[in-house]
């Protein structure tokens, strides 16, 4: 394989990642076993620089078996090392997998066991450890198995607590060891719990505030996870970015209502794409572009890489059509005739006042003047889409 192709677009590089188990996925699903050979995590780092990315990240068990020998594991860390460093790939995330053994079948931070609870702290700070050793500066919780499927089982309060004494004690834990590490919260509804704890982005936003350190936790949001409950994953992550708490996101694709299906980025909602790239570049996000999807059951590894380097290509191609949205002429007239601004009204109602309250409450306004005129939001979603199909 040849050397890692440039990620640079517009004189800054993108910083486009993919996770072992991403390209690395095996095909298995609820209803069919694998399609795909398993790979060695150099071997899939490869692949990753191979499809021209910046970067690889992991859960532990991804890159070292649970039961690996110390030799084993040795042995993995050297060659992959060795692939990271051949294809100059760095890995910005790491996390831990709580979800996948038989003891977490009930929950990880959030078990009813308190020896449960002390392994899982104990296998997340050996995964932090882990995670230090190759530069990892942005540490994933994804909380696979903190819910229920009755609420008979435990009380969501416990729940609550028992997630909130574990990130405080791993946030003192990366305090400790000087390792530098942002936590990111990754909300999802369900799937594999009937219901998730922390089950939205917003959900996960109010309980950082709880936290013992909430600077040093935000979130990472995922389209799929927003969107297999209905919700508008753009304005979820507008609220993360706009209280600075976009520490990590996670790009893929879903159909609303269905399982959680990972699809390749823009593969289902190409306007949501487009409107979530338009926010992330409009907005000057410089983090990494984590592309949690996988390819369809139907490929073998050359389809691997098919979908990986689509993930990156249509990223790329909205980003284009995002700087000709936001240079359209017409695009820009109409914005500027809805967008009303007004110096003096934005003091008045911008910090309250006695004087301003009783302002406000004496000015007149003409409801029915300000209603009158049509906001053309139908032609610019009509340009919108044709700037995407290319005919603009």
């Amino acid at each position: 394989m040849a050397k890692r192709v440039s990620t640079k677009v517009g004189g800054k590089t993108d910083k486009f990642t993919f996770g072992l188990w991403t390209l690395g996925n095996i095909g298995r699903d609820p209803f069919g076993g694998p399609v795909r050979a398993a790979l060695s995590p150099a071997h899939i780092a490869r692949m990753i620089g191979e499809a021209g990315a910046y970067g690889v990240n992991f859960h532990d068990n991804d890159l070292l078996p649970i039961d690996a020998s110390p030799k084993k594991k040795r042995a993995i860390i050297a060659e992959f090392k060795k692939a990271l460093s051949d294809y100059n790939l760095v890995v910005p995330m790491a996390t831990t997998n709580l979800f996948s053994e038989a003891v977490f079948r009930d929950g990880a931070f959030t078990s009813s066991d308190a020896r449960v609870r002390a392994y899982a702290l104990q296998k997340t700070m050996q995964a932090m450890d882990l995670g230090a050793q190759f530069g990892a500066k942005i540490y994933v919780f994804w909380g696979g198995r903190e819910g229920a499927e009755t609420d008979a089982a435990k009380d969501p309060i416990d729940g609550i607590r028992h997630f909130r004494e574990a990130i405080n004690f791993l946030c003192q834990y990366s305090i400790e060891n000087n390792y530098g590490y942002r936590f990111a919260l990754e909300a999802k509804p369900n799937e594999p719990r009937g219901h998730i704890y922390l089950a939205t982005t917003g959900n996960c936003l109010g309980f950082i505030e709880t936290l013992d350190y909430p600077e040093m936790v935000g979130v990472n949001p995922e389209v799929a996870h927003e969107s297999m409950a209905g919700l508008n994953f753009v304005h979820h992550v507008a609220q993360a970015l706009e209280a600075g708490k976009l520490f990590h996101i996670d790009l893929n694709d879903q159909e609303s209502g269905r399982y959680d299906q990972d699809y390749r980025f823009g593969a289902a909602n190409i306007k949501q794409a487009f409107f979530l790239v338009k926010l992330l570049t409009d907005h000057g996000y410089d983090g990494p572009l984590h592309f949690d999807a996988h390819a369809y059951r139907s490929e073998d590894y050359q389809g691997v890489m098919d979908f990986a380097r689509g993930c990156i290509a249509t990223y790329r191609i909205l980003k284009e059509k995002v700087a000709r949205w936001n240079r359209d002429g017409e695009i820009r007239d109409i914005l500027a005739a809805s967008h009303i601004e007004d110096e003096n009204l934005a003091k008045l109602c911008g910090e309250f006042s006695p004087a301003s309250a009783k302002t406000l409450k004496a000015m007149k306004f003409d409801r029915h003047a300000l209603a009158a005129k049509g906001l053309q939001y139908e032609r610019l979603d009509q340009l919108t889409l044709e700037i995407l199909l290319g005919k603009r």
